[in-house]
């Protein structure tokens, strides 16, 4: 009897062995909570940024589909069609570097992975970059920058003392932003059919020798050519996102540069818009709306500033909770924190939006925002963004080091997912995520520009073959005991309460639930059918057997 005992000591402790060097300890990527009480039941869709395919997966990261054949890493948007196709931005070896945001290239793939459409947009003069939208009636409106020489600029009236150096000496240039509206032609190419200009709505106070002299704290509506009042890079605007609410006929802009938001109508034409009159709301292309930093118009101070280099402004969705507010996923860059921050912008029906002459726009206050505890614990220099979801949720992508986060408008964690995939490819399971992405020491390998995710009931997926594939992380046999295969089955809930479910499984398993002192408690087959609320609470070991591997993981009953 005493020598069974020891046995099972002996048992017990190599799995207490195995649980923390290989299970516990070795999880490095791929999915870390997935708590199907509070999750959103959809397919998320990601392309890392150091290499070139795009997947789709589910909430337990298997793969249901993905895309290969693009040759370019992407530059920096992905997003999945209501026909099932697959529209993807890519980082193209330009002649303009912007520093940061780089494309050039858009292409549309099928659901079987061939190209059906395609344009490049790069020259010596301008280039794609960042975030691009499809609109309703097909058409594409993209962010792209525009060079504008040394001439240019002293002749817009810009302080030249004030734009950083090295490059503008180097350089003579300065890399303004512009939206422009593509009616695609395919196979390749397309049409522009509406522009908007950042330089045509300038306005500044250094030189009046100049026709957009003015008092920029006069007009919110034009935009200061002073930025933010600090050194201006030759990147200035740095716009990250845009974003289009097909309700209003407007287009909503992330402006990096100015830690701002910018509004601007979209019922213009091309000449309305290179002007300050026209449009549905009669301002022409001037500013309809901003928000997040109003010392960018001389309505506030520094104290005064919510959004910090903020990425990826969007318009809540008309079928999620908060419909028409606006989210971002706050960087918060010296803050030493991010956030992901909603507000609910002062517009009528008309999408005309009040302001108090002299004042800021508002609202004053935020509509809801999701912190970390510690804040610090969530800091995303750059890239990253935030999604609402229609069950209230919201997906956050902390783009630095590829993390994907959904959590509950309370502020739980739903589910965690770390992207595998690095510029060598998929990663195997325990691997360390490299640190060394040259020129950026706070981004890993695994980096992540933005995430969607899309409910089981998108029409992308009509009449599509869904069935769940393999995680992207590799699982290699153990190289202790090749016929021990750890990691692939999975737990949920775990802490558990009444019953234990699997992910994995077979259905050929046999199961032995064994509790700290080594003692097998119940052993059987079908272990999701049994009901576990008699058991006491604490930890206990699930081992896993089937005809060619075996497995032990540690389960909580709470």
């Amino acid at each position: 009897m005493v020598r069974k005992f020891m046995i099972r000591i002996v048992q017990l402790l190599i799995m207490l062995l195995l649980v923390k060097t290989i299970h516990g300890q070795s999880r490095t990527m791929g999915v870390f909570i997935n708590d199907t009480s509070k999750v959103y039941k959809g397919y998320l869709l990601f392309a890392p940024k150091q290499n070139t395919m795009t997947y789709l997966i589910n909430n337990e990261g298997r793969k249901i589909h993905q895309w290969t054949k693009s040759k370019y890493p992407p530059g920096q948007s992905v997003y999945l069609l209501d026909n099932g196709h697959l529209l993807r931005t890519c980082m193209t070896p330009g002649n303009l570097g912007t520093g940061g945001g780089e494309g050039g290239r858009i292409e549309e793939y099928d659901w079987n992975d061939s190209i059906v459409w395609s344009m490049d947009y790069s020259t010596t003069t301008y280039m794609q970059h960042h975030d691009i939208k499809r609109l309703p009636n097909g058409n594409i409106i993209m962010l792209v920058v525009e060079k504008k020489t040394l001439a240019d600029v002293v002749n817009a009236g810009f302080d030249t003392s004030k734009i950083q150096e090295p490059d503008f000496r180097q350089k003579k240039i300065m890399l303004p932003d512009a939206v422009i509206e593509i009616l695609p032609t395919y196979p390749t190419g397309g049409i522009v059919v509406w522009e908007w200009h950042v330089w045509d709505h300038l306005i500044q106070n250094h030189d009046a020798s100049k026709s957009n002299y003015g008092v920029p704290n006069t007009h919110p509506e034009l935009i200061d050519a002073a930025g933010d009042h600090r050194n201006l890079p030759i990147f200035w605007n740095h716009m990250n996102s845009i974003d289009y609410n097909p309700a209003l006929n407007e287009i909503a802009l992330s402006v990096r540069g100015n830690s701002e938001v910018w509004i601007i109508d979209h019922s213009t034409t091309t000449l309305q818009s290179a002007g300050h009159s026209g449009g549905k709301r009669g301002k022409g292309g001037d500013l309809l709306y901003r928000w997040g930093n109003p010392l960018t118009y001389g309505a506030g101070t520094v104290s005064n500033q919510v959004y910090v280099e903020q990425h990826d402004v969007e318009w809540v969705k008309p079928d999620c909770p908060g419909a028409g507010n606006l989210t971002c996923f706050n960087n918060g860059v010296n803050r030493k924190f991010s956030s992901v921050d909603e507000i609910t912008p002062p517009v009528d029906t008309g999408g005309n939006y009040s302001i108090v002459t002299g004042s800021a726009f508002g609202p004053k206050n935020l509509t809801w925002t999701y912190q970390t505890t510690p804040p610090s614990s969530l800091y995303a220099l750059d890239i990253s963004g935030a999604q609402r979801l229609p069950n209230g949720n919201t997906i956050i992508c902390s783009g630095p080091t590829g993390t994907f986060y959904e959590v509950t408008y309370a502020g739980a964690v739903a589910w965690k997912y770390i992207n595998p995939v690095t510029n060598t490819g998929p990663l195997t399971q325990s691997d360390s995520i490299p640190h060394n992405y040259p020129g950026h020491p706070d981004e890993t390998m695994n980096s992540v520009f933005r995430v969607y995710k899309y409910p089981y009931a998108y029409s992308a997926f009509n009449g599509k073959v869904l069935t769940p594939g393999d995680f992207i992380e590799l699982y290699p046999s153990s190289a202790e005991d090749k016929n021990i295969k750890f990691q692939k089955i999975q737990i949920y809930p775990n802490p558990f309460i009444n019953y234990i479910r699997l992910m994995n499984t077979t259905g050929l398993e046999t199961y032995e639930l064994i509790n700290q002192m080594g003692k097998i408690i119940w052993e059987g087959k079908q272990i999701e059918q049994k009901d576990f609320s008699a058991l006491a609470v604490g930890m206990y070991f699930l081992k896993v057997n089937n005809q060619n591997s075996s497995q032990i993981i540690r389960i909580i009953k709470q």
